[in-house]
């Protein structure tokens, strides 16, 4: 009886074990945008806007739309700080721009219905490969404006 139940228990581990295993392996593995890159971004993204002489809110977000960091130029509204942070959470979200929305918003009116989702042109997701890491999304001037200094933010990280 003691052999049997030693079978048993040897048995139950293994299969444990297996299970373990199996469950190990289905892990992947999983970038992250971090704060040293946000600021990279943000710096980016500042110096398209200086150049145009326009005051913008910036925003970045985690893979979760969780803000990593937030930058408000001298004199820019304080209506743009919830638009940026709106804008790149709904980047990271949907994973894809902004300006998605912000056209079907034109011809689709039952897209806003998808309750907190800003539908204005000027978030954009960052990846690193294929994977969606996070999100920049910039308020102040044209929805259009914002775009352009959005993706100068991203510029950076793909010229590294």
């Amino acid at each position: 009886m003691l052999k049997l139940m030693n079978t048993v228990a040897a048995m139950a581990f293994s299969m444990l074990a297996m299970t373990s295993f199996s469950a190990h392996a289905q892990l992947a593995d999983k970038k992250a945008l971090t704060l040293d890159a946000a600021k990279k971004m943000v710096a980016a993204s500042e110096a398209e806007a200086m150049k145009n002489k326009w005051n913008v809110v910036i925003a970045v977000v985690d893979d979760g739309g969780h803000l990593i960091y937030l930058q408000r130029m001298d004199g820019t509204q304080t209506g743009s700080i919830d638009v940026a942070i709106g804008k790149a959470k709904t980047a990271m979200a949907f994973k894809r721009p902004t300006k998605v929305f912000d056209d079907l918003a034109k011809t689709r009116p039952s897209i806003m219905s998808l309750g907190e989702v800003t539908l204005l042109e000027g978030g954009v997701p960052v990846k690193a490969g294929d994977q969606v890491i996070g999100a920049i999304g910039v308020s102040g001037v044209t929805s259009q404006q914002d775009a352009q200094i959005a993706e100068a933010g991203l510029a950076v990280l793909e010229a590294e």
